[in-house]
């Protein structure tokens, strides 16, 4: 039992782990960069913060699919199925994040070149540019869309097992639902508001707070291991 509580606190963690990256990756280090007018010089000038983002992200990845390997035993006790969906959709997840930083080594690649050559080619790179720029819009929301099944199947388990308070667990289910909601909307060009993805951005902060401090539920546990 004591072991399991352990596991749920390196699980708050490793999730604080991802959710604290998402905010440095995507507010400070890519966001403003590559999503800016003038991409094809802002990206050269931060190439560095670029690189970094593109490792931090692949960590956060291999994290995802670390966690679903450490809480597969554990869910595999409520249920073999949910357990196993979690780990599939957590590669998949991998898998979306990996296909969108070869999108942005592109787009990093090309405003290299379009700084190095100057005004020689610059219809031709401004036309990959708009190209390059549309293949991450893209990649980077297909890959928070995919995001959101690992999440779902993650609060769907906690409720399922009550290893954490069924509040939580539902309002991450209700959060992650607005999500998937917004970014299918934001795919089609008909956004809603970018205010549907502020309730996940709060329950994943607070998860991992919550799993740090108070772990899984001992009592749950102690009935499964009778």
């Amino acid at each position: 039992m004591k072991s399991n509580i352990k596991i749920g606190r390196l699980a708050g963690l490793l999730f604080l782990f991802i959710f604290t990256t998402g905010i440095i990756v995507y507010q400070f280090l890519q966001g403003p960069v590559l999503f800016s007018d003038d991409f094809l010089n802002t990206t050269s000038a931060n190439s560095n913060e670029i690189i970094i983002s593109i490792l931090l992200l692949f960590l956060s990845g291999i994290t995802s699919v670390v966690i679903a390997a450490i809480l597969l035993p554990i869910f595999k006790k409520y249920s073999i199925t949910l357990a196993f969906l979690y780990l599939a959709f957590s590669i998949l997840g991998f898998i979306s994040i990996s296909i969108d930083n070869i999108s942005v080594l592109s787009m990093l690649e090309l405003s290299l070149e379009y700084t190095k050559n100057g005004t020689d080619n610059s219809d031709l790179l401004n036309t990959l540019g708009t190209i390059f720029y549309k293949k991450h819009w893209w990649s980077h929301h297909l890959s928070l869309l995919i995001s959101c099944f690992p999440v779902f199947i993650l609060y769907y388990t906690l409720y399922v097992s009550k290893l954490i308070p069924n509040i939580i667990s539902i309002v991450g289910v209700l959060a992650v639902i607005l999500m998937f909601i917004e970014m299918l909307f934001s795919i089609s060009g008909n956004s809603i508001s970018i205010n549907m993805l502020f309730p996940i951005g709060l329950i994943q902060l607070f998860l991992p707070l919550w799993l740090i401090f108070k772990g899984f539920n001992s009592t749950v546990l102690e009935t499964e291991i009778k």
